[in-house]
């Protein structure tokens, strides 16, 4: 009996090509849906498209690699620090702005990441809060970031005709942004990098065993997380205009943490199904129109529908997704 080469070879481009077709349509129906938006639709759903590059930073950690950080809002905070300080008065160059949010967000992800790896388990989580809360207090107790008042971002970036003041090219710049996070991070998941990063989720000893430098692919792992979270970072500082030291206190890093977890651990789909079903909890919850005196306590009716989510879908919404479509889940 002989085997089917061509077919078995091409499986995984055919799996590839099946679970981006839901998220392309996705894009699709927003990228034509934008225009028609009102201003606070259009304004939610750029802030929901920023979290999702957010979470998704974060799922290439904990869902790829099994490193639970409890520090990764730094790097979305130096991110939005550093378009906001090299803007200037006179604006800035977007494409200038993206790479210098990415590069300093990644540069302090590879000072983290050395030290930081060479713990494990609860240590590794309280190391990494250590280290953003040492970039919190960097912002929030010095003139660099404007102590806890933050700084404004007078003139949104822009380059050639493309430029942030407008609002619908926000909202494509933004949506360019996630399909691209999206789509690098599949890529990521099913090159010899991304195998490498689930091996070490599942077996760390055993990948060192057969001769995988571990430590050198986490720490990749983290620097390119790092730049992700610093890319969100960028845009979040666009679209709000003013940046402060809260972006980078730890209960950032839980939020997005609670995102992944709400969406479904492992999944892309689920990073970023969680960070729309969180913001749109907030939002609702907090809506005195629609839960009346409730809204001023949203964050008990916050905590009492994420606990009901993880006791009911432990597998988080992805699991509703897989029920139907398993081969799409990812």
């Amino acid at each position: 009996m002989t085997s089917s080469p061509p077919a078995s070879a091409s499986l995984p481009a055919d799996r590839l090509t099946r679970g981006l077709l839901v998220p392309a349509l996705a894009v699709a129906v927003l990228a034509v849906a934008a225009p028609f938006l009102g201003g606070y639709a259009s304004d939610l759903v750029v802030k929901v498209m920023i979290l999702a590059i957010f979470a998704l930073s974060l799922e290439l950690l904990v869902g790829m690699t099994g490193l639970v950080s409890l520090g990764h809002a730094a790097f979305y905070g130096i991110g939005a620090y550093v378009t906001v300080l090299a803007s200037g008065d006179e604006g800035g160059n977007l494409l200038v702005l993206l790479v210098a949010s990415m590069g300093l967000a990644a540069l302090y992800a590879l000072v983290v990441g050395a030290l930081s790896l060479r713990t494990k388990g609860v240590y590794f989580i309280m190391v990494t809060l250590a280290f953003a809360q040492m970039a919190f207090f960097v912002f929030h107790d010095t003139p660099v970031g404007g102590g806890s008042d933050g700084i404004y971002l007078y003139v949104r970036p822009a380059i050639g005709p493309i430029d942030l003041e407008n609002r619908l090219t926000l909202f494509y710049v933004v949506l360019a942004a996630l399909a691209g996070t999206y789509g690098l991070l599949a890529l990521i998941r099913r090159s010899r990098f991304g195998a490498a990063l689930a091996g070490i989720r599942v077996s760390e000893q055993r990948m060192r065993a057969v001769g995988f430098p571990t430590y050198f692919y986490k720490l990749a792992a983290f620097v390119i997380a790092g730049a992700l979270a610093g890319l969100a970072g960028c845009l979040v500082a666009a679209r709000d205009g003013v940046v402060n030291p809260e972006l980078l206190a730890w209960h950032n890093s839980g939020e997005v943490l609670l995102m992944i977890i709400l969406g479904g651990l492992g999944h892309l789909r689920g990073a970023v199904l969680g960070a729309v079903a969180f913001t749109l909890l907030k939002e609702l919850l907090s809506t005195h129109a629609l839960v009346g005196p409730l809204a001023d306590h949203w964050q008990l009716s916050l905590g009492l529908v994420i606990i009901a989510f993880v006791a009911w879908l432990p597998r988080g919404l992805i699991g509703l997704v897989q029920r139907i479509s398993p081969e799409g889940s990812r």
